[in-house]
């Protein structure tokens, strides 16, 4: 049987438990939620913890977010991570919550019962707290090419497209990069260096369906290794994660098709 061993100071321990917020007028809070929240600072050479903060809900917006936000303005502004739209637009919030990867600013607290269990995206290198290393991931979207390719002269105006062309780009487009689907695949877990991962591939499809895209074939060839795309094997843990409800794995099926296709 494989046994797998965490690396040196990477388990976490037990952290501290920071101050509920005061009574008011000596009555309880009302609606008080625990926030179990990873913390971690590799400069200081310790391992990671878990802290546990109180927040009072009457005093909070609906969503994590909102909570992260107050504990760090009221409660523990040495917490860290990376915020910026509020709106589920630019995905900068993405963080595992209770247990799935998700945006902090749209996944709601009501949906989690008991305590609210916040981690970074899992499996990647944490700068520090909640905010992960996105530079593997960042330079594997650029390597696909994220950008319109063509042969014939530029047009005087714009690249004309059908509506019926432009509609096949749906599903596709409306990523935000927010490495959830990416980080949610053991394949990717696994062979993150080589593999590309679902994010990736999906945008690489994005501009193999675009008809004003005329490098088709260079795209195809960029992807036939056994691994930037074959490490795919359909577990849909992507398609499952994706708050923006896109599918990235029925992208990388059709990349797949037609790549059996072009051989035959």
């Amino acid at each position: 049987m494989v046994q797998l061993t965490l690396p040196k100071n990477s388990r976490p321990r037990k952290g501290k438990v920071w101050p509920r917020p005061r009574m008011e007028n000596g009555k309880r809070m009302r609606r008080m939620k625990d926030f179990r929240i990873y913390r971690y600072d590799p400069q200081s050479g310790e391992n990671p913890r878990i802290d546990n903060y109180g927040v009072d809900l009457s005093t909070c917006g609906p969503m994590v977010l909102d909570a992260l936000i107050k504990i760090k303005n009221e409660i523990d502004p040495t917490l860290t991570f990376r915020r910026s739209c509020r709106e589920g637009v630019c995905g900068s919030c993405a963080m595992n919550i209770g247990g799935g990867n998700t945006l902090a600013c749209t996944k709601a607290i009501s949906d989690i019962s008991g305590s609210v269990h916040v981690y970074p995206l899992p499996h990647m290198p944490v700068v520090k707290d909640l905010v992960p290393d996105m530079t593997n991931f960042y330079a594997q979207y650029s390597s696909i090419g994220p950008y319109l390719r063509t042969k014939t002269a530029e047009p005087e105006k714009e690249w004309r497209q059908t509506p019926e062309d432009r509609d096949k780009l749906n599903g596709l487009y409306e990523c935000i990069l927010c490495a959830c689907c990416s980080t949610s695949c053991p394949s990717y877990w696994w062979n993150s260096e080589r593999y590309l991962g679902p994010a990736a591939l999906l945008q690489s499809f994005r501009w193999i369906a675009d008809s004003r895209d005329e490098c088709t074939g260079e795209r195809l060839d960029d992807l036939q290794d056994p691994f930037r795309l074959y490490r795919c094997h359909t577990i849909m843990n992507c398609a499952e994660t994706c708050p923006k409800g896109l599918n990235p794995a029925r992208a990388i099926g059709k990349i797949k098709q037609m790549l059996v296709k072009r051989s035959i």
